[in-house]
Order: structure tokens, then sequence, then C-alpha cells
């Protein structure tokens, strides 16, 4: 994974499906990881590797009996993620909503966590939600769906999905984030 993308050349041709005119920083990967038990974790879901910046970081760390679900609708993305040598990971080039049905062909149920770098603040709300509660539906209640965004747009969307969310901010990353880590109530939802 050491070519380079134009971040900013790709968003300006394709913004409505890349998020971002940098890759992620190290500080910023840090946050998104820093909730994942990788010891209990079996099952981890990442929506919009990109270039798989998060992604490696999330193998390098996985359990080897673990396996990670990519979601990346990006054709060259997704062709360059695919060349990772990591039997581990399983790419899907479809969109984060459609989760469930690819859990179900499967024959996985619940997912551990959802490490996702999706633009929640530029897709259709319709989208929005249908990815948030299909997240919800498809989270064991002791994992995390881990959402970064570039301000607190979503919040309110996030806190009418979830029972629990937490903020961490990063200003060591261009532009600086905001990582959110969601929960369900385990005593509300059943595993």
């Amino acid at each position: 994974m050491k070519k380079k993308y134009d971040f900013f050349t790709k968003f300006l041709k394709q913004g409505k499906n890349i998020g971002a005119i940098t890759p992620s920083s190290k500080f910023l990967v840090k946050k998104m990881i820093k909730p994942v038990d990788f010891n209990k974790a079996r099952i981890i879901v990442e929506f919009g590797p990109g270039t798989g910046v998060i992604t490696l970081e999330i193998l390098k760390r996985m359990n080897e009996f673990a396996k990670l679900i990519v979601f990346e609708i990006n054709t060259e993305f997704a062709d360059e993620l695919s060349k990772i040598p990591d039997t581990r990971m399983e790419m899907i080039k479809d969109g984060a909503e459609n989760i469930e049905m690819h859990l179900k062909e499967r024959g996985i149920g619940k997912v551990d966590y959802v490490i996702s770098s999706i633009p929640l603040a530029m897709i259709p709300k319709k989208t929005e939600y249908a990815i948030l509660n299909s997240v919800k539906k498809n989270l064991k209640p002791n994992g995390a769906f881990i959402q970064f965004q570039y301000s607190l747009a979503s919040l309110k969307k996030l806190k009418e999905v979830f029972d629990e969310v937490k903020i961490n901010f990063t200003s060591m990353n261009v532009p600086p984030a905001w990582v959110f880590t969601c929960r369900i109530n385990e005593n509300a939802h059943g595993a």
C-alpha cells in the first residue's frame, strides 16, 4: 500500500464518496482504535477505509482468529485494499447500509466493533440513518461503533440512535477531527 493517492484531486472528483483531503494521521488512527479490545474482538467491520491507514493498524493488532470485514465503495481504493495479503480481511465493494445482508450471507450474527470513516455529513440523511440503525441492530451490546468526523454535525443523530456517545478530539490531523465512540445499553437491547 505504498502507492500515494492525491486525496484532494479525488475529493474534487468524487466529493460525495471521499470525505477526506488527506489520509488519516497516526494520531487520529490511534484514537480510532483505542476503544477496541483486540484480545476479545472476533468480528470487526470497517466502513470507508480509503487507502487503508486504519485497516493496516487494525490488522496489526487483531487476534489471529479474528476477522475484518471492510466495506469500500470507491473502486480504486477497494482494488488497492484487496492487495493486502492478510486472509483475515474480506473486502466488500458495497455501501455500509447493506451490512446486515452481507453479515447474514456469511453466517455472522452480531459484530464486536464497527470502525467508520464514512463522511456522514456528506451523504443523504436517509442513507445516514439506514447506516446508523443497521450498525445498532448488528452490534453486540459490549461492542462499539467508532466514527470520526470533521465537525459535530452528526452528534445529534448519533445520540438519537445510540444509548451512549463519547466524544474525543484530535487537532493533530488535517483537518482536525472528532472521534465518536457509540455504544448500546446492554440492558435495553438483547445480545
